[in-house]
């Protein structure tokens, strides 16, 4: 079954299905970051969804590995703890491997029951309360973004509106130094980042000065924390409950890494996507501006078919038979989301962009059980408070060319996204 990209073909996708379908499937590495920055993945996955769904690559710049790529097998592979391991002692949550001397855990990377103190601490921050406290700002936050935006000229989305709005949010959920707040940006491009030509750095060596700036500067602030009456910031929280506030270092810069990442990549990366999304989907945006009641459909669409985190990774702690396929132990099995919420078998019509879906929430953007993503209460509620917005300014955003794409296999997410906005 050959499904083909909505947006409409293009030369450079007609080039990649070629490929794709061309390629002996011994062949396939389709973790490669350039696929992902030119948007050419998509065709590998609709092949091994087909003909290859629990496939075996056994070179690749990360080292041998499986992928998993349909729906239903990426959820049962989440759910089996005893077997899919996330500790961070045998890989963590990403392809890439690291020595152990620079392994960072944090509660994603921890299978049960340590897991489950370390994520329990910082749940309250999410609670319903909390979000209604948080919803104030996000809107004034939005509405005077928006209103500043430049209109019949092109500017970069990304920048002007993506980062800064997420950033803007980790701030406050940090209670970090607002005129600093760039660099958290900075250090969660460093925490997913390929090293090299490509990357936003050129070694090793250089992300890891900067992350250890990173730990430095949040030493710093939760030193002042300890010291202070408990808040409701997740600095606080973490400094004043048992199960976090001894933590060793490495540990400490992996949760603070993990939340960086968590509140940036999702809520930026489908931010950007969106608006590429209706875009090229002008339709469905008319749909949204004449029924607002479809705004809460229309966020999980755009997050769904963005997919803003493209895989996670276990490693196998005994071997398993697994849909005829025998996987052992030590094996790294990547978990394809991108791949999964296009999978036809669950979801109808997966390539299409529509925002009135009957079932909106079936996808795997926030992951599967226990690691599901403990801030997708507050991403949604910051995407949907977003879009309330738009729609009663503009009546067009224009995407004026085609997006440049990040270097990676984790972060599916946008470099550069150019718009006008008519007056």
């Amino acid at each position: 079954m050959h499904r083909t990209l909505d947006p409409p073909q293009d030369s450079r996708y007609d080039r990649a299905r070629e490929r794709a379908f061309a390629l002996p499937l011994e062949e396939f590495d389709p973790a490669d970051p350039e696929l992902f920055r030119s948007n050419a993945h998509w065709p590998y996955f609709d092949r091994l969804r087909e003909e290859d769904p629990v496939h075996y690559t056994s070179d690749s710049m990360f080292g041998p590995y499986w992928s998993i790529t349909r729906y239903e097998d990426i959820i049962d592979v989440e759910a089996n703890h005893a077997v899919f391991s996330s500790a961070s002692a045998l890989g963590g949550i990403t392809l890439v491997d690291v020595t152990p001397d620079l392994r960072r855990e944090s509660f994603i990377s921890m299978d049960p029951p340590r897991h489950a103190a370390q994520r329990k601490t910082i749940a309250p921050v999410f609670t319903s309360t909390h979000l209604e406290q948080l919803a104030i700002g996000i809107r004034e936050r939005s509405v005077e973004c928006f209103d500043n935006l430049p209109t019949s000229e092109v500017f970069d989305w990304v920048g002007r509106v993506s980062i800064e709005l997420t950033t803007q949010m980790l701030a406050v959920l940090f209670d970090f130094p607002f005129e600093d707040r760039r660099k958290l940006t900075r250090w969660s491009d460093l925490a997913t980042t390929i090293p090299g030509p490509a990357g936003v750095v050129a070694t090793e060596d250089e992300r890891q000065a900067e992350l250890e700036e990173c730990a430095r500067y949040f030493s710093r602030l939760w030193d002042a924390r300890i010291n202070q009456p408990p808040k409701s910031d997740l600095l606080s929280v973490m400094a004043h409950s048992p199960a976090t506030r001894d933590v060793d270092p490495k540990n400490f810069l992996g949760n603070l890494l993990l939340l960086i990442v968590g509140g940036n990549e999702t809520t930026r990366n489908t931010l950007s996507g969106s608006i590429y999304a209706v875009s090229r989907h002008p339709a469905q945006y008319e749909k949204l501006r004449k029924n607002p009641a479809l705004i809460d459909s229309f966020v999980q669409e755009v997050i769904r078919w963005q997919t803003p985190v493209a895989h996670m990774r276990r490693t196998v702690l005994s071997d398993i038979e697994f849909r005829g396929k025998r996987i052992r132990k030590g094996d790294k099995v990547a978990m394809w989301y991108v791949s999964g919420n296009r999978d036809e078998r669950v979801i109808e019509k997966p390539y299409e962009f529509i925002i009135d879906r009957e079932r909106p929430r079936q996808h795997l953007s926030f992951g599967f059980g226990i690691h599901r993503c403990v801030g997708l209460r507050l991403a949604e509620l910051q995407l949907k408070i977003i879009w309330e917005e738009i729609p009663k300014r503009f009546e067009r955003i224009e995407v004026v060319d085609e997006p440049r794409r990040v270097y990676s296999n984790f972060v599916n997410g946008y470099e550069t996204l150019p718009v006008r906005i008519a007056r």
